[in-house]
């Protein structure tokens, strides 16, 4: 499965990131509240999908983050997979007041899985919990689905920025740290590799090995 994880040696990391989720989930709003602490209560749905970039420094470490709002839409679903390949990271989102848009997330994870393996990273957001008197999905069955698929589950509102931030850091460190793991096992199969593929070489400058003298009689016949 190709990786789209790439560090430098200056200690920089470079990551994909994708939203995914029905349309009026909020997507757009989660990331208009990170990348430019923003809010519009009017909705905009996204056409196709918006492109986004956010860099930190955690640590020390420099991180550029490119992010990808997709559309919501059933008629743009088919075109999912040209934003989300070789991702590194995806925050599937559904709002806590529609149970469908739950059940949705679901269909996205199996596809991201089947597609990406482990090499992404997940999280799932129960967006709008302004909402919560509305709400008709529950904690519980949220966290424990998010548990089942490897995934960290976030509540979160992008009207009240409660979460997001938090809920992109996780994420971000839980990337870094993937990406880690991969450089070291690349870097370790890199060292095996090379001490295989050592051959000695005699040095053909050193003087000639002097046969050995036989122990026994030399010259007497029988």
């Amino acid at each position: 499965m190709a990786s789209n994880t790439s560090t430098n040696n200056g200690g920089g990391y470079n990551f994909k990131v994708v939203l995914l989720g029905e349309g009026c989930v909020g997507k757009t709003s989660v990331v208009l509240r990170y990348v430019e602490d923003k809010f519009n209560d009017k909705h905009i749905s996204t056409l196709q999908a918006s492109f986004f970039n956010k860099k930190l420094n955690i640590n020390g470490k420099r991180i550029n983050l490119a992010i990808w709002d997709t559309a919501g839409q059933e008629k743009f679903h088919a075109l999912g997979p040209i934003y989300y390949r070789m991702s590194n990271g995806a925050i599937l989102v559904y709002d806590i007041t529609d149970e469908e848009t739950f059940k949705k997330v679901k269909n996205w994870v199996k596809e991201l899985r089947k597609m990406l393996g482990s090499d992404i990273r997940l999280v799932i957001a129960g967006n709008k919990v302004d909402l919560e008197k509305e709400r008709n999905v529950t904690v519980e069955e949220a966290e424990e689905y998010a548990k089942q698929v490897g995934a960290v589950h976030f509540h979160t509102s992008a009207k009240q920025n409660f979460n997001i931030e938090e809920m992109f850091l996780d994420l971000t460190q839980r990337m870094m740290q993937h990406a880690d793991i991969v450089e070291q096992k690349s870097t370790l199969m890199r060292n095996n590799s090379t001490r295989r593929n050592v051959v000695v070489v005699e040095d053909e400058s050193a003087e000639p090995a002097q046969p050995s003298k036989s122990g026994c009689c030399s010259g007497g016949g029988s």
